[in-house]
């Protein structure tokens, strides 16, 4: 069997574990398992709830109790910060390239992408505008992003995976327009050149535009755009642009970090728990777009409206009618990371402009 049939029958792998740790304790009972997520800066609100339901069920399911621990942050700082010794038993980053830098420090094994379903990625998302009640700047598509006097809040993408969905989104839409590759550079340069604050992380920009007020438009998560909406209702509007992309974040187990602990096997059983229906279900309240399609249709919206005032009261909150590129439009993310996010690609060259 491979590693990954292996761990197709890990719920009767974790059972066994937990007796044998039993009886190793000579009397004293289980030793409570701890495992560490790292993960990236909008999740704080998802895994704070999954992380409950988890715990509940690894209980149900060895008869031991189990602890979560959460670390959040940019993305790309995440994986660097693991890369170089922060503990993760698991890491759930904003995209694939992001795990890979922890898997090139020879943490992850080979493989992290078929461990689990659909690349690994339990849930997924996109990127849309949130301005303010009224739209006072009148901003409906990246073209306005660029247009003088228009203050732009997104995050550094040298240390945010999501800041790279957001630039890549927008790469694409002025592609789409037609441009050439410096016309699409010299936008793009418009675009940066009206950024106001260059946070380190979503959860910092959207901190920026919301709480420090600065800016005329945060180009977010879709789910950090919703939680505004519903903590501050009546004050935000989310602008759905009239391309995006497909954001894949991406999950693995850190096999050397998790090994060492003795919690490899309870660590792949939090990840595969992701695509339960009850874990599903978290991720669409938590306005993430979940992977099975049964649940997933239960949240899609008649409705294809550009402007989003409010959660809808029936709860379907997702907009299909959005055209959507992924990341294979760039020829995967190892080539977008060269192509644009590399030490003197396009994002440095554009940037110093």
């Amino acid at each position: 069997m491979t590693k990954y049939q292996n761990r197709s029958v890990g719920s009767l792998i974790i059972i066994l574990m937990v007796l044998s740790t039993m009886l190793g304790c000579g009397g004293g009972g289980a030793r409570d398992l701890e495992i560490v997520n790292v993960s990236y800066d909008p999740t704080r609100e998802l895994y704070q709830a999954y992380n409950q339901l988890f715990e509940k069920h690894y209980a149900e399911l060895t008869g031991a109790p189990i602890h979560v621990t959460q670390s959040h942050g940019g993305s790309g700082k995440q994986a660097i910060e693991v890369a170089n010794g922060l503990r993760a038993d698991v890491v759930t980053l904003a995209l694939e390239g992001d795990v890979q830098v922890v898997a090139d420090a020879g943490l992850i094994e080979p493989g992290f992408l078929e461990e689990f379903p659909r690349d690994s990625s339990p849930y997924t998302s996109t990127i849309v505008f949130l301005v303010r009640s009224g739209n006072p700047k009148n901003i409906h598509d990246w073209n306005d992003l660029i247009r003088d006097g228009v203050g732009v809040i997104t995050p550094n993408p040298k240390t945010s995976g999501g800041a790279m969905w957001n630039y890549l989104a927008a790469w694409y839409y002025f592609e789409e327009s037609g441009q050439t590759e410096s016309e699409i550079k010299e936008s793009i340069a418009k675009l940066y050149k009206n950024v106001l604050v260059l946070d380190s992380g979503a959860r910092g920009a959207t901190t920026s535009f919301v709480n420090n007020g600065q800016g005329d438009v945060l180009v977010a998560w879709e789910n950090e755009a919703f939680l505004s909406l519903r903590e501050y209702p009546g004050q935000y509007e989310i602008v759905v642009p009239s391309v995006s992309i497909l954001c894949q974040p991406t999950v693995a187990v850190v096999d050397k970090v998790a090994k060492r602990h003795g919690a490899e096997e309870a660590a792949t059983e939090y990840l595969q728990y992701l695509y339960s229906d009850e874990a599903q279900e978290i991720e669409a309240q938590n306005f993430y777009r979940p992977s099975s399609p049964e649940i997933y249709a239960r949240y899609v919206s008649e409705n294809d409206n550009s402007t989003i005032t409010a959660i809808p009261s029936d709860g379907k909150w997702i907009n299909d009618s959005v055209k959507k590129i992924d990341i294979s439009h760039f020829g995967g993310c190892a080539k977008a990371r060269k192509d644009h996010f590399a030490e003197g690609a396009n994002f440095d060259q554009i940037y110093e402009k």
